[in-house]
């Protein structure tokens, strides 16, 4: 609780956030732990939704009213509902750093996989990611660290390079 007030400024609004905390906390949890079934996610939710609450605790006449009730649980709901859907956009995969680009996996070995697999690691990371999991640029530009400019460009000459190699092997 510590964290939080140290957001807040006035001893007023301390004393407000922690009547709220206090009165909150374990009904927060269970509204976020019915959205994410997970202990750990749950809290995380709760957290995110107390830090919501610190930054707008001048918006808080009552701590312990309906009104701000509601407002307690539709952030938490908010904050955990935001957090499933992170969760479940895209599958999430450990990071080996020891290797470099995506190691695809197919069924089958087709004519475009074999041009796939001949592109430079960091092409074939690109179509992959691209293509094959269906991230955006900008969330590939994110992952590789890169500039969405830079991301683009890539994605370009990547798309450029199968192309050449796909015609070389007869397939376009």
């Amino acid at each position: 609780m510590l964290i939080y007030l140290q957001m807040i400024e006035t001893p007023e609004e301390k004393s407000r956030f922690e009547q709220i905390y206090l009165q909150y906390k374990g009904l927060m949890f269970h509204v976020a732990f019915q959205i994410l079934h997970n202990e750990q996610d749950a809290e995380d939710a709760v957290h995110q939704a107390f830090v919501k609450i610190a930054e707008n605790i001048r918006k808080i006449d009552q701590p312990v009213c309906p009104k701000t009730h509601g407002y307690v649980v539709t952030i938490v709901e908010n904050k955990a509902i935001d957090q499933y859907r992170k969760q479940h956009k895209h599958p999430s995969a450990e990071l080996n750093e020891e290797i470099q680009g995506i190691e695809p996996d197919f069924e089958g070995v087709t004519d475009l996989a074999k041009c796939i697999l001949k592109l430079p690691p960091r092409y074939r990371e690109m179509i992959l990611l691209r293509y094959h999991y269906g991230y955006t640029v900008r969330e590939i530009a994110r992952m590789m660290d890169i500039s969405l400019v830079s991301a683009n460009q890539l994605n370009q000459r990547a798309k450029k390079k199968l192309k050449k190699l796909c015609e070389e092997a007869g397939i376009l």
